[in-house]
C-alpha cells in the first residue's frame, strides 16, 4: 500500500478509533523486537493514518514494558512522519482540571529504567532536544481543538514518572514547586526516540484526576481514572478526525533533519551489526 505519513499512538483507554475502516492491518517484525501490537491502518478523506496502541489491545504492557524503540522503528518504516500521541495524565495544577486537554511543550524526565537512545553500540550521536515537541505539530493541535471548543492549556511541563505505582504525596508537591502541569508515565522515552528517528511528535495529554497533591480531592483512584477515561476517549476519537484534515503534506520544520550533524562517530568504525539496525533511520547519512 502506499506510504502511511501520519500515526497516532493511542495511551490508556485509546486501543481504537471507532466507527473506522481498517485498510490493512500490519504485522511487523523490527531489529528491536516486535511493537506494541499491529498496526491499523484507514484513511481520512484519501490520507492513510496509522494507529497503534501504544499499551498493546487488552492493555499487556506496564509503562516501562513498553516496546518503544520497535514502536517507532516500525512507524519509521512504513512512512511515518508525524506522530500524535495520546497520553492519560494527572494534573498538577488547579487550572488544570480532569477532561480538559493539554498540549505541552516541554518534559521533566523522572524515568530510571528505561533504553531511551537508539544511539550506543558502537555510534554516538546528539541530537538537539531542547523543544521535545514539534512546535507545527502543536499548532495544528491546538487550532483543532479550539475549533470543536474544547477547553484547552497550550503548553505546559509534561513530568515523565517511572511508574507503574503512582506519585506520593511529596513527590507531587514537588513536582508542582518545578512547574509542572501533568504528570503521566509514557511520553518518554517516546519523544526521544521519534526525534532521534527525525519524526515530528506532538501530544493531547488529557487529565483524569488532581495526582494526589489536592488535599481537597479524593486521592487518585484507578476507578477514577478509568471513569474519566471514557469521556477523555470520545474527545480524543474526535479530535484525531478532524485534525488529519488539516495536516500539510510537506514539512518546514526542523525535526525532518534532526539528526543531520549529530552522529559524531566515522562511519567507517560503525559495527556492521548496529549500521544496519539504523539504517532507516541514518543510511542517508553514512552511504
Amino acid at each position: 500500500m502506499d506510504s502511511v505519513r501520519i500515526a497516532v499512538i493511542g495511551g490508556t483507554g485509546l486501543y481504537k478509533i471507532e466507527g473506522i475502516e481498517i485498510k490493512d492491518e500490519i504485522d511487523i517484525d523490527t531489529p528491536f523486537g516486535k511493537p506494541s501490537d499491529k498496526i491499523t491502518v484507514t484513511s481520512f478523506d484519501g490520507v492513510n493514518v496509522a494507529f497503534l496502541p501504544r499499551h498493546g489491545v487488552g492493555h499487556r504492557f506496564l509503562p516501562t514494558e513498553i516496546p518503544v524503540k520497535a514502536n517507532i522503528w516500525a512507524l519509521k518504516k512504513i512512512g511515518v512522519e508525524r506522530i500524535i500521541a495520546v497520553s492519560a495524565v494527572g494534573s498538577l495544577k488547579e487550572e488544570i482540571s480532569p477532561r480538559d486537554i493539554v498540549i505541552p511543550d516541554q518534559i521533566i524526565d523522572r524515568t530510571k529504567s528505561r533504553s531511551n537512545s537508539f544511539f550506543g553500540d558502537g555510534i554516538v550521536g546528539h541530537v538537539a532536544f531542547a523543544d521535545p515537541y514539534c512546535n507545527d505539530l502543536r499548532a495544528i493541535l491546538l487550532n483543532t481543538v479550539k475549533e470543536l471548543g474544547y477547553k484547552v492549556h497550550f503548553g505546559g511541563t509534561y513530568i515523565c514518572m517511572e511508574g507503574p505505582l503512582f506519585s506520593t504525596r511529596a513527590e507531587s508537591n514537588l513536582y508542582r514547586s518545578w512547574g509542572g502541569s501533568v504528570i503521566g508515565m509514557t511520553a518518554l522515552p517516546e519523544a526521544k526516540l521519534a526525534r532521534e528517528a527525525e519524526i515530528c511528535y506532538g501530544m493531547l495529554a488529557f487529565p483524569t484526576d488532581y495526582d494526589c497533591w489536592k488535599e481537597d480531592e479524593e486521592d487518585v483512584s484507578i476507578e477514577m481514572v478509568v471513569e474519566n477515561l471514557k469521556a477523555n476517549t470520545s474527545a480524543a476519537q474526535e479530535i484525531i478526525k478532524k485534525v488529519i484534515k488539516s495536516i500539510p503534506e510537506k514539512r518546514t520544520c526542523t525535526c525532518k533533519d534532526a539528526a543531520k550533524y549529530a552522529i559524531i562517530t566515522d562511519p567507517a568504525a560503525i559495527p556492521k551489526e548496529t549500521k544496519n539496525k539504523l539504517d532507516l533511520f541514518y543510511g542517508k547519512y553514512w552511504n
